[in-house]
């Protein structure tokens, strides 16, 4: 339900009604994020193949009439879980307020939470995406790259004017190979899931990065702070 629709709704009710109306809209609102939590849920364990509304009507136990209420088509259903992947992957940034923090302690943190939260930014739903929605595939990918890709620029940046990275960092190569690595932490590849866990592998990379950006007090100061820092996959 738009925003503009819900407005002028509002101004066209009762006080009871707008009650009713404001309730409902609140269920439904509720209802739509459970759903596309379940499906990223489904995603993560690799049940969904089509990601069609009657597939996941079905894995959800929901009737497809109920999933016709939030989406419209096959293809609105995958652009809506798409757009709330990229909003819980961003919201690993946006929740914390970084304004005055050491940049090690913020790459310590938006890590962590990287780690916690294993399964809003996994691309298991996308790899799968890929061929069926090329064109949705490559703007959510890109969408997501820039976004990270600015906000490691925005560290380097921070970190270098703290006095705790080198100053003769090239930010955007930088940038890119953080990136890079990142998307080849997903590659099974590369990284059998079998074989290699998401903590170790995800430790591992961040562990190399930060002792690669650092000068030596930087060092001094993460390796202090190394020794509380444990990543953990729910």
């Amino acid at each position: 339900m738009s925003t503009v629709y819900y407005c002028f709704c509002v101004n066209l009710l009762t006080l009871p009604e707008l009650i009713y109306f404001v309730s409902k809209f609140e269920l439904m609102n509720e209802q739509y994020q459970q759903i596309l939590e379940g499906i990223r849920e489904a995603a993560y364990k690799q049940e969904l193949f089509s990601y069609s509304i009657n597939e996941v009507s079905s894995k959800l136990h929901i009737s497809p009439d109920e999933m016709k209420q939030y989406f419209a088509s096959d293809q609105d259903l995958v652009e809506k879980v798409l757009a709330f992947e990229r909003e819980s992957f961003q919201d690993i940034f946006d929740t914390y307020n970084f304004e005055d923090v050491n940049a090690i302690d913020i790459l310590l943190t938006v890590s962590r939470e990287v780690s916690k939260r294993f399964k809003d930014v996994s691309p298991s739903l996308t790899f799968n995406l890929k061929s069926t929605y090329p064109k949705l595939y490559q703007f959510h990918i890109d969408t997501r790259i820039n976004f990270i890709f600015e906000k490691i620029k925005i560290n380097i940046m921070k970190g270098i004017g703290q006095g705790i990275y080198r100053d003769d960092l090239s930010v955007e190569l930088l940038a890119r190979l953080y990136i890079s690595r990142l998307i080849d932490l997903h590659n099974p590849d590369f990284f059998p899931t079998e074989q290699f866990s998401f903590d170790i592998i995800f430790d591992t990379m961040f562990d190399h990065f930060i002792r690669g950006i650092v000068n030596e007090e930087g060092m001094k100061y993460y390796k202090k702070c190394r020794k509380h820092l444990k990543f953990e996959n729910n």
